[in-house]
């Protein structure tokens, strides 16, 4: 016989009370049940980087491809050579690393400033600025190619995901976002601050750090939304920041400095102002070790090399180039052993030893020797600039 209805409603009641007794006083619990709150956050995973950016190998050093000698399958084959663009001869000299010679000179257009390997490391593009040009070199034989029609382009960048090559045009006040292989521009970001020159990536290649040089201030661009999304003034009256370099552990931007004579350590992230690391008069370029523990900061107003340790943060130092010279940009050699840096003011390039400084060829180059290239270099793409490889 099936219960009644007031048997039925009292079995309710308790089954009511009980439940009453049993859960805690409170707003009833809308979170993770006990199982997701008993599994802590996985704090050792990267950031999400940006989309169809390669993967992070190393969260703790991003520099963790460029090891010595590890070269990418695409150059393992090329001919290791070093292009030196003489901005007032209108040429780039090829120089033999092997022999410390110049082994051949390419006639490009007017002022070229910059030797860049593209994103996908297959072409080396010549910044001819004054030129409205870039032009193509072949690192698998060292001749030039195509030429392709650019305004301005002083210093050229490529996206972490390889979808725009980053063209910084100084005297336009633009940053021109292109395609990488054609060059055919995407957008125009104009800015205001003046001598947009040099940059780097975050780790997660979702921002980067742009100086301007004529008016001594950075920016920080949004790669994706390609906007600038925050603006400061250096802290010293007539800054020229120069070249920018992330740290191994992608915590800390460094801004070389002409006028400061020095370089400025920056909080990417918080983008709070920086302090200035004093290390020679003209503080122009900077470039890390293969093992990823220093980076080399080219003085070149008093013709030096400062070695700064990125595990103890401070500087533990200073080459002398013989005779002097003005030592400008470069690169390290792909097995480390070599620092390659153009003497701008002195028509040479220095070939500098990387265990203790000690200069082991000074090689006659065209006038006005700039932003020279070492190539191949380790890394599996390019950022841009004379070769930043991640």
């Amino acid at each position: 016989m099936p219960p009644s209805p007031r048997a039925l409603t009292a079995a309710a009641l308790l089954v009511a009370a009980l439940a009453a007794c049993a859960a805690p006083a409170g707003p009833a619990r809308t979170g993770p049940s006990r199982t997701e709150a008993a599994a802590p956050p996985d704090r050792t995973a990267p950031p999400p980087g940006l989309p169809g950016m390669p993967p992070v190998l190393d969260p703790e050093n991003i520099y963790a491809a460029d090891r010595a000698g590890e070269l990418a399958p695409a150059v393992k084959d090329f001919p290791s050579r070093v292009y030196v663009p003489n901005t007032n001869s209108d040429t780039v000299s090829v120089i033999d690393p092997a022999t410390y010679k110049v082994v051949g000179t390419i006639p490009v257009g007017k002022q070229p400033q910059h030797v860049v390997p593209s994103w996908d490391l297959k072409t080396l593009w010549v910044n001819n600025d004054v030129g409205d040009s870039l032009t193509a070199i072949d690192p698998a034989t060292g001749k030039a190619g195509r030429t392709l029609a650019v305004s301005d382009p002083y210093n050229l960048y490529f996206t972490p995901d390889g979808r725009y090559a980053v063209v910084m045009a100084s005297m336009d006040r633009e940053l021109v976002f292109r395609d990488p292989h054609t060059m055919k521009t995407e957008k125009k970001l104009p800015v205001d601050c003046a001598g947009v020159n040099h940059a780097d990536f975050s780790a997660d290649g979702r921002y980067f750090i742009v100086s301007c040089e004529f008016s001594g201030e950075l920016l920080k661009v949004d790669t994706r939304r390609m906007e600038v999304v925050a603006r400061q003034k250096l802290p010293m009256r007539g800054a020229m920041p120069q070249d920018v370099k992330l740290s191994p552990d992608g915590t800390t931007f460094y801004i070389a400095d002409m006028m400061a004579h020095g370089v400025w350590v920056l909080d990417g992230k918080a983008f709070t102002t920086p302090e200035l690391l004093p290390t020679g008069k003209g503080a122009h370029g900077l470039y890390v070790s293969r093992d990823s523990k220093v980076m080399y900061i080219s003085n070149r107003g008093e013709g030096s090399v400062s070695v700064f340790d990125f595990a103890r943060r401070e500087l533990t130092a200073k080459w002398r180039l013989p005779d002097g010279g003005s030592p400008d940009m470069g690169g390290v050699s792909a097995d480390g052993k070599v620092l390659w840096l153009s003497g701008r003011y002195d028509a040479e390039v220095y070939a500098i030893d990387t265990s203790d400084g000690r200069q082991i060829a000074r090689i006659p180059v065209g006038s006005g020797p700039h932003g020279l290239a070492v190539y191949p270099q380790p890394g599996r793409y390019s950022l841009g600039h004379t070769g930043v490889f991640r």
